[in-house]
């Protein structure tokens, strides 16, 4: 099975002890979809999710969103023209991603498919590196001015538009999931697809459930570090990473995050951002905001943008690694 987000990374590390007292059991399901794993661990009295609703719900959103899927809807969008009418999922993604957009002030936009192939982060690899004049081209395809969404109608203003929703629709997934559970009932969970996940807690016990930030390693290191751990009663972290997917040119690193203004991939020095937000949505759709500012950028951003808190690791202009943070993402952080 092809991937169908394969940029978003699993750089959290679930550190949650699962079990329960009393009446209560712990159910867990856990399978492979969208080109990477998930897990769903949830807390009741009786069985009350099976693994077959999951994926029945994970493949409704392949069939709307999933690149890698000749018939989807977004490849029916991309490879046609004007106006088209688009499901529930489409539309929430959409609607969210202009909001972002422009709140990001133009850094996160949907519609920088062409460059992304461009630069061989799309389904197809490429055997060298785009010219200026190829850039260029691209760029004229790209920008969110470029579509309009009047309720259930998508339009392309022109036919070379394209969209790519990598880069928020695993965390709508995970919403999507985590309301499958909710409609059963179900108050304690946690829902974890490819690394982004959203809780709802406490356990049964009353205690948070943990998480770990995993630190890039270093060039000598077989296993990642945990760099802090959180503790979380409600809501969703989400990761963007720049040092597990990326292209070589030469001894360059060519980050997979590409600049929609410019049609070059970002330098900001910033090697991982992980986010909280109280839903997965809005926290994938910043931590590819986050990854693309500066680190002080990012943390301004973050201290006026309500409910999202950002932990940023970077290079600083020495080559040292660091990090910082919001001024809220420190309550999260476990003191034990």
């Amino acid at each position: 099975m092809r991937k169908l987000f394969p940029w978003t990374f699993p750089l959290i590390i679930l550190l949650c002890a699962m079990k329960a007292d009393g009446v209560w059991h712990t159910y867990a399901i856990h399978g492979y979809a969208q080109g990477t794993t998930y897990t769903i661990t949830y807390y009741a009295q009786d069985s009350l999710v099976l693994r077959g609703e999951v994926e029945q719900v994970l493949a409704m959103i392949d069939s709307s969103m999933s690149l890698y899927k000749p018939y989807s809807l977004i490849n029916k969008i991309n490879n046609g023209e004007g106006t088209f009418r688009v499901d529930p999922h489409f539309g929430r993604v959409v609607r969210k991603s202009f909001e972002i957009y422009r709140r990001s002030g133009g850094l996160f936009d949907v519609t920088v498919a062409p460059l992304v192939r461009l630069w061989g982060f799309g389904a197809e690899r490429i055997d060298h590196l785009p010219d200026s004049a190829a850039v260029q081209r691209a760029r004229a395809c790209v920008g969110m001015n470029r579509i309009r969404l009047r309720g259930t109608q998508l339009k392309k203003m022109q036919p070379c538009v394209q969209l790519d929703l990598n880069g928020i629709a695993q965390g709508y997934s995970v919403d999507v999931l985590a309301g499958l559970l909710e409609s059963k009932g179900i108050g304690h969970y946690l829902v974890e697809l490819g690394g982004e996940l959203r809780v709802s807690g406490p356990k049964p016990d009353g205690t948070p459930m943990r998480i770990g930030i995993e630190r890039p390693p270093k060039d000598d290191a077989r296993y990642p570090v945990i760099s802090e751990v959180l503790e979380l009663r409600n809501g969703a972290v989400t990761t963007a990473g720049n040092y597990r997917k990326f292209v070589m040119d030469g001894e360059r690193r060519i980050s997979h995050h590409i600049n929609p203004e410019t049609g070059y991939p970002f330098h900001t020095g910033v090697i991982s951002a992980t986010v909280y937000a109280p839903d997965a949505m809005t926290a994938d759709g910043y931590d590819n905001v986050f990854i693309a500012m500066p680190p002080a950028a990012a943390v301004a951003l973050a201290n006026r943008t309500a409910n999202v808190e950002v932990y940023l690791i970077y290079q600083d202009d020495h080559g040292i690694t660091r990090d910082t943070m919001s001024s809220g993402f420190g309550r999260l952080i476990s003191n034990l």
